[in-house]
């Protein structure tokens, strides 16, 4: 179950741990953090995504090793057996990042799940909100890493030729056929050869939840074909859309764990 409803978040409060992953685009000059204290969701905890990545890459979001990670989500007190909540308040859907990000470091599938249409659609719905920050008691988390769930740039190019496995990137039109130049520096406008292009935007609606199935596989096949057997791998800027790919193919494919490019073009257009 890779989406809950907020009907059913309000009526399971109490029995999930809640995280705000709410991340924005540097150029849109908001603070993800201080608007998680000005107002969340009850009971959320506000998890970091740029802290809780590789600090020591020159590269954004990259996966930190397990340790750094099993550590980190220990001082958020979450424990291995939790079923787990995460929504954002973000244009770019942040939330499905920090799903993919569990399930890579080996957290049940069956127990990570986003909340449909985050926070826009919890304030849409007229549910509680809160100001008060949580008190946390620090747990033991054990990371198991899934390294099949992550590729890195030397099999991006090796793949160019072998086209053993699919990669559709997450970013719009325009900065995928290097239209427009790209929003970090030193990175070239383009995408990467014989990849595909479905921006993110086209699997949400306004209220920030995801079209239905049939408008997703539809979406998919057109681009794909219906046929397709071959493995899917999502890129985008910096990895953060491509998760929200990876979350509207797990919707049509209950067998798929989500596939990244980590590196994704802040790596492979680097100058």
């Amino acid at each position: 179950m890779s989406l809950v409803s907020t009907n059913w978040l309000e009526k399971n409060l109490n029995n999930v741990k809640i995280l705000d992953c709410s991340w924005h685009m540097p150029n849109v000059e908001r603070n993800a953090y201080d608007e998680y204290l000005g107002e969340h969701i009850p009971n959320a905890i506000f998890f970091d995504l740029d802290k809780n990545s590789d600090l020591n890459s020159d590269l954004p979001h990259m996966l930190p090793d397990k340790k750094t990670w099993g550590k980190n989500i220990s001082t958020l007190g979450i424990k291995n057996e939790d079923r787990i909540i995460v929504y954002d308040n973000s244009d770019v859907i942040s939330s499905c990042r920090c799903w993919y990000n569990f399930i890579y470091f080996g957290h049940n599938p069956k127990l990570i799940s986003v909340l449909d249409g985050g926070l826009k659609k919890w304030k849409l719905d007229k549910k509680q909100l809160s100001n008060k920050k949580n008190n946390i008691s620090k747990s033991n988390y054990q990371a198991n890493e899934e390294k099949k769930l992550v590729k890195h740039k030397n099999e991006i190019q090796i793949n160019i030729e072998k086209k053993d496995f699919l990669v559709i990137d997450a970013r719009s039109k325009e900065r995928f056929e290097g239209k427009v130049p790209e929003p970090r520096k030193n990175v070239r406008s383009g995408s990467i050869k014989n990849s595909y292009c479905l921006p993110f935007e086209e699997m949400v609606n306004e209220n920030h939840t995801f079209k239905n199935r049939d408008e997703i596989i539809y979406k998919f096949n057109n681009l794909v074909g219906p046929n397709n057997q071959k493995e899917i791998v999502f890129s985008c800027g910096s990895g953060i859309t491509a998760a929200v790919l990876a979350l509207a193919y797990s919707l049509i494919n209950n067998k798929y764990k989500p596939s990244i490019y980590d590196g994704s073009w802040a790596e492979y257009g680097k100058i």
